[in-house]
């Protein structure tokens, strides 16, 4: 049985039961939330993933994106991505190759790794198209679902599937004049095809079939967004809304089916649209986790977008967000390297922490307090322990070379906290 059909007898599965440890709720909000959708925990039958529950009520959880390129195919780089991305505390990580060797990634990488691994398995579909001398245009529908299986078979935790491109949907974009047009990949490969066959988006018209599949193997949804706004002034347009509209008819009968399913959200979004998206999601979408790209909130900062969507990562998560994607500094310029992964991840881990603090969840305020006592009693040690990153902290206090320990290079002995400590 899935995670939720469990909930909705009662019952409290090992990973709820892990979760709440975690996180520090009750057995009986985990049960509820599951069961109504809220709460989703990604986990194939086939796989031992570490439990992760993403929504309501528990911890903004993170996820990191690696995987190879027609352009750059390097396993034994994504690979070591994969254990980065898990040092530095990534919550999920989802395998996004297209390169020719992709089975091979995918395998490898949920080898290494036992944290929950999302796809997006129209990318594979379309390379079995590419590699048949076809174009993407010409994509069968029995690949598409003989590849949604195929990796649920394997174990896939959660995929990405765009379900909510459809026919008359991709009529009226036609219409939208947007500045970007389709930005996502997976949301392209589908509106192309619908375009081009004159035919209904398969993953909408067959989704009972694609609610079976998941049922089987308890697969989450993760439905995109396949027209989200690639720039500023796409963001909260028609086409955008309408497909989030579709997407939130879709949760409802995932929902139904005691199928997991959350929701992908935008990725350029002006910083004073961001909270209205969170809300509208959560309406029309009855409740499911949403898992949005940043936001990225200017688009100006071509090296510098993991900060970017750190600013608007930290305002979706007190908002209502549940799920951040990361950004590395490397997005919209090419295949990021290590230190952009690391970069990326540390970024978003900050924005979720914002967040979350920002909720008054305890278990980050608990963090914050540690922090603040152990820089209080000049415990560089225990500062850099709790830090996101304690590499780059402990170096810049190295070069400080001072033989007295309270006390840094910045302020020296007029340390406020030195020359006050025992007075307040």
């Amino acid at each position: 049985m899935t995670q939720m059909e469990e909930a909705k007898k009662g019952n409290i599965t090992p990973e709820m039961e892990k979760i709440c440890e975690k996180e520090r709720i009750s057995t009986k909000e985990i049960i509820t939330k599951v069961a109504e959708g809220k709460i989703v925990i990604p986990k194939n039958i086939n796989r031992n993933t570490e439990a992760c529950g993403i929504g309501e009520g528990l911890s903004t959880k993170i996820n990191a994106n690696i995987g190879s390129s027609s352009k750059i195919e390097n396993i034994k780089l994504e690979t070591h991505k994969a254990k980065l991305c898990m040092e530095y505390g990534a919550d999920a990580l989802m395998d996004l190759s297209t390169g020719p060797d992709l089975e091979l990634f995918r395998k490898q990488i949920m080898e290494t790794v036992n944290i929950p691994i999302g796809t997006v398995p129209i990318y594979e579909a379309g390379v079995i198209t590419l590699n048949k001398g076809n174009e993407i245009i010409d994509m069968e529908e029995d690949d598409i679902f003989k590849t949604i299986e195929k990796q649920a078979k394997e174990g896939v935790d959660f995929m990405t599937l765009h379900c909510g491109i459809t026919q008359d949907l991709v009529k009226k974009l036609k219409n939208a004049k947007r500045e970007m047009g389709i930005v996502s990949r997976g949301g392209t490969f589908l509106a192309s095809w619908i375009l081009h066959n004159e035919k209904e988006n398969p993953l909408y018209e067959n989704y009972d079939y694609l609610l079976e599949l998941a049922k089987e193997y308890d697969i989450t949804l993760s439905l995109g967004d396949g027209l989200r706004p690639g720039c500023l002034s796409d963001a909260s347009d028609v086409p955008q809304i309408q497909e989030l509209v579709t997407l939130g008819t879709l949760v409802k009968r995932a929902q139904e089916a005691s199928v997991q399913s959350m929701v992908e959200g935008p990725g350029h979004v002006p910083l004073n649209q961001i909270k209205s998206n969170m809300e509208i999601q959560k309406t029309l979408c009855y409740g499911a986790p949403f898992y949005v790209l940043g936001p990225i909130v200017t688009d100006l900062a071509p090296g510098y977008d993991h900060i970017t969507s750190a600013i608007g990562g930290a305002i979706a998560a007190s908002s209502g967000a549940d799920f951040l994607c990361y950004v590395t500094p490397a997005e919209h310029l090419g295949l990021p390297e290590l230190d952009d992964v690391k970069e990326g991840i540390i970024a978003s881990k900050i924005a979720a922490q914002a967040g979350d603090v920002a909720l008054g969840l305890d278990t980050a305020w608990e963090k914050e307090k540690m922090m603040s006592k152990a820089r209080r009693n000049f415990d560089w040690d225990q500062q850099f322990d709790i830090a996101f990153d304690s590499s780059k902290p402990r170096k810049y206090r190295d070069k400080c070379k001072l033989d007295d320990n309270e006390m840094c290079t910045m302020c020296g002995e007029y340390c406020s906290v030195k020359i006050a400590k025992d007075d307040f």
